[in-house]
């Protein structure tokens, strides 16, 4: 099943047909104890015409925050090490890549969030700045993982790399981060062999591509959740981003104009232009 936030309202998809969702939006589904049966229920009372046009999708997202998890992939491990080895910050990335305890920091509130052909922003004090696609987790208010969307954690790595505490601002501004085309509503977690790719048209052309598979994701998604939830609440629910194993080198960085194409097996491609903020 398929979710989607649209101008006209939530819609749920089934082998193409479209279902109305009656509820007024994602923050009622998420209260729900039982949201996979409610879907069902809806399927029972039968699809409509309606088709969904791509210029009436939202953003998947109402009242919810975004947290992401970093460092969950040895190869965003790397590109950590080497952007703050300057800052001396190098040595930190490669302890949390094998310790216990996840890197986890807050990402976005709604209103920040991008969705589906709506612009990402690099921000106008940054001078290296990339996209990072992640499979995201919707989790429910009880800690529930019910579904999973694309995301991309638009980073500034040139901040982040002169100072680690600087992340919060390397992280977290105005369209920092996108979120859809849709949510896919599943009791079960992707498969390893599941294929994640990236890339950045630039004037017609390919300016960097990339590629992936869940199989690297080093942290158990269920161990983050808990993590994220220790000591914190969430009424709404909650996005987590997952981390990104695809980092283009280190003389890529994006441009007003650019287009990023993010695609994962099952969820679609999302797709955002670049402006500079």
């Amino acid at each position: 099943m398929k979710l989607w936030n649209t101008r006209k309202g939530l819609f749920l998809t089934v082998e193409q047909k479209v279902y109305p969702v009656p509820e007024t939006g994602l923050d009622a589904l998420l209260r729900m104890d039982d949201l996979h049966g409610y879907m069902d229920q809806i399927v029972g009372q039968g699809s409509v015409a309606e088709q969904l046009s791509p210029e009436d999708l939202l953003a998947p997202i109402q009242s919810q925050e975004v947290w992401a998890a970093g460092v969950t992939y040895y190869r965003s491990r790397d590109a950590r090490m080497e952007e703050s080895r300057d800052a001396g910050g190098g040595s930190f990335y490669d302890r949390v890549y094998s310790a216990e305890r996840p890197e986890l920091f807050f990402k976005a509130t709604a209103s920040r969030v991008s969705g589906p052909g709506q612009p990402v922003r690099i921000r106008r004090d940054a001078h290296w700045s990339v996209p990072e696609p992640e499979w995201t987790l919707l989790v429910n208010p009880r800690g529930q993982i019910v579904g999973c969307t694309i995301g991309n954690d638009m980073s500034s790595r040139d901040i982040e790399g002169e100072n680690p505490l600087y992340l919060p601002q390397a992280k977290v501004y105005q369209g920092s981060c996108a979120l859809g085309p849709f949510i896919l509503l599943a009791t079960k977690p992707l498969p390893p062999t599941t294929g994640i790719a990236l890339a950045v048209e630039r004037a017609g052309a390919v300016a960097f591509s990339g590629s992936t598979t869940l199989a690297e994701l080093k942290r158990d998604p269920a161990q983050l959740v808990e993590y994220l939830f220790r000591d914190n609440c969430f009424p709404s629910g909650v996005f987590l981003m997952t981390g990104t194993g695809i980092v283009p080198d280190d003389d890529f960085t994006l441009a007003e104009g650019d287009i990023v194409r993010i695609r994962i097996d099952g969820l679609g491609e999302l797709t955002n232009p670049v402006v500079r903020a």
